[in-house]
């Protein structure tokens, strides 16, 4: 008697993201209410308010933007399911949109609110983001797709949307 094959035979539809979203939307909203409360200081200077409200705008815009051509347009889960590699439309320009997508949104959030002792933030929500990808999806991805994704890894960065490293 041989042994039953898995039926799911691709990676994680959801990967990593549930647990990388969470964490930084519970972080923003728990620091935005502490420094509702008094709990954390509120720095803003009237001069920024203005830029720091147009720069929040489209940080917003351009994450809403990121995620609907990475989850919609390039059918991310048709693609997960079928065991490819999506390496053309926006991932051709950074490797993880959907997560990028979610820190964009979160840090539009915080330009819109307009506290300055919040702005280091994204640093946090980056380097999340990295440890979290290297450790999980980066090895699944490794391990599925070899040198095809190492080069692709070369070409793309994992979580700002860039043009395309050269070969």
């Amino acid at each position: 008697m041989t042994p039953q094959k898995d039926k799911k035979d691709h990676l994680p539809v959801l990967g990593a993201g549930p647990a990388y979203v969470i964490t930084i939307v519970v972080l923003t909203t728990t620091c935005i209410v502490l420094s509702q409360m008094g709990v954390l200081p509120y720095l803003r200077i009237r001069a920024t308010i203005a830029v720091l409200h147009t720069a929040g705008t489209i940080f917003f815009a351009v994450g809403i933007w990121l995620w609907v051509l990475a989850a919609i347009k390039e059918k991310l889960q048709d693609n997960i399911i079928a065991n490819k590699l999506i390496t053309t439309g926006v991932y051709s320009v950074v490797r993880n949109p959907i997560y990028s997508a979610f820190a964009f949104v979160l840090t539009g959030v915080l330009l819109i609110y307009s506290n300055l002792y919040l702005l280091p933030l994204p640093i946090l929500y980056w380097a999340l983001l990295t440890i979290m990808m290297r450790a999980t999806e980066e090895k699944w991805l490794l391990e599925r797709f070899g040198d095809e994704y190492r080069d692709y890894c070369k070409r793309v960065n994992r979580c700002i949307p860039w043009f395309s490293k050269s070969k």
